[in-house]
């Protein structure tokens, strides 16, 4: 019986790391295929249906976390607009349209948030304007080229304040568009 309590402690210890990578972020490259149903799995918040079903040793709570953890909670892309603009440009809407093919995956009833980001080059209050421009810009976007319901998608300016991890504020890759599932 004391052997248990390490290896408890130690699946927990698990489950609360993978759980802490929850908040991970797919980043897709300028021109990178996107598959739209990698798009849905990362978009969609629909809680698992639980089921009864035999279960492997192996596969406990610390097991149903790691599933969950294991996918990103959201995906970004370097959206490339027209400098000091929201006019995106022509090479930002096959990827654009990737995204709506997977929004269009989900249930209806699932909002998608688009988080527009800029590096840290200006002001704060430029920043926020032009992120908030440019989410607009492709909410816009979705609704007109695809059908996307307007009152299924959010835009949020979040400016210069969240700046990709291990990336310095200041480089190009933090200039993005961000979709969440809500």
């Amino acid at each position: 019986m004391p052997r248990l309590l390490p290896i408890a402690a130690l699946l927990f210890s698990a489950a609360v790391t993978l759980a802490a990578r929850a908040d991970e972020v797919k980043v897709f490259r300028n021109s990178e295929a996107i598959d739209p149903t990698e798009v849905a799995r990362i978009l969609d918040r629909t809680p698992p249906i639980k089921m009864r079903s035999l279960r492997l040793l192996d596969d406990g709570p610390a097991a149903a976390v790691a599933r969950d953890s294991a996918r990103p909670s959201a995906l970004s892309l370097p959206v490339p607009f027209a400098f000091d603009s929201a006019d995106i440009l022509p090479q930002a809407k096959a990827q654009l349209d990737a995204i709506a093919a997977g929004i269009r995956l989900l249930p209806s009833t699932q909002k998608v948030v688009i988080e527009g980001h800029t590096d840290a080059v200006g002001s704060e209050e430029y920043n926020e304007e032009l992120s908030q421009r440019r989410a607009e810009s492709v909410r816009r976007y979705l609704v007109a080229m695809h059908g996307i319901d307007p009152s299924r998608l959010d835009a949020e300016g979040l400016g210069k304040n969240d700046p990709l991890p291990g990336v310095s504020p200041k480089a190009g890759e933090n200039r993005r568009v961000q979709f969440r599932g809500e």
